[in-house]
């Protein structure tokens, strides 16, 4: 069994909570597959990435790219923190060995993996760190399947598990997106189809519920968790940091 989890976004509060969680379904670390974005927007960069190099598959996310390259393509908020992380992460001359390996884990992140006839990568199989598959994709004025849509069921074989919109669900081949809500929290695969599974946010919620959020995946159902944390805690410390916006903290409470 397999936890993945995605868009970390240096957020300790939930990520130790969403490990809490894992622990406690009897596995660890070591059985964690992450989809990225380690970085941006949180007060935690550093202690998220050391977290996450024991991981068993840690992936590249577009915030984590960022911070390594540039933040090409973003807004001024998310600019700035991709900035004060890259000031917290980079290594110069006189660093600690610590900060070096820090660093060359980062960069050395790859964007796609496939295990098991499972494809893991942030984004979307087009386009591994940028590209959004959003619920509004899924959607046609006929009815028909969008060719974006039949575009990235086709760069796949069976499952696609993927990150980067915040909001979790399940797609099929007739392009609906079914919601956590819909599937009453789980979802057993069907031999011989093809899905998108969004494994959601553990740092930065954004479908209205601000809890933590994950998957459990045996090989054959899928298993959405939500997990409790201390999102005011977090908000906290982003409020002290005055590189960070304000309203990056604001929005842990709320899930948006």
């Amino acid at each position: 069994m397999w936890a993945i989890i995605s868009d970390l976004h240096a957020n300790l509060e939930a990520l130790e909570g969403a490990i809490k969680d894992i622990k406690a379904q009897g596995l660890s670390t070591k059985d964690i597959v992450c989809l990225g974005d380690l970085v941006g927007y949180g007060p935690n960069p550093a202690e998220c990435v050391d977290i996450a190099r024991d991981f068993f598959i840690c992936l590249k996310g577009n915030h984590d790219e960022a911070v390594v390259n540039e933040a090409l393509g973003f807004n001024p908020l998310a600019r700035e923190a991709v900035d004060w992380h890259r000031s917290q992460l980079k290594p110069y001359w006189l660093s600690s060995k610590g900060k070096k390996i820090r660093w060359d884990f980062l960069k050395s992140l790859p964007a796609t993996r496939t295990e098991q006839n499972c494809m893991f990568v942030h984004g979307s199989p087009r386009d591994p760190t940028m590209e959004y598959i959003l619920r509004t994709d899924c959607e046609d004025l006929l009815g028909e399947v969008p060719v974006k849509i039949k575009e990235i069921f086709s760069k796949f074989d069976a499952l696609c598990f993927v990150g980067h919109t915040h909001d979790p669900g399940v797609i099929g081949e007739n392009s609906r997106f079914m919601t956590p809500r819909d599937l009453n929290g789980e979802f057993e695969i069907v031999p011989g189809k093809k899905f998108i599974i969004n494994v959601g946010s553990v740092g930065q919620p954004r479908d209205g519920d601000n809890r933590a959020c994950y998957v459990l995946f045996d090989g054959k159902t899928v298993k959405f968790r939500r997990i409790e944390y201390d999102p005011g805690s977090t908000r906290q410390k982003i409020l002290g940091i005055p590189e960070l916006d304000p309203r990056i903290g604001d929005r842990l409470l709320y899930g948006r």
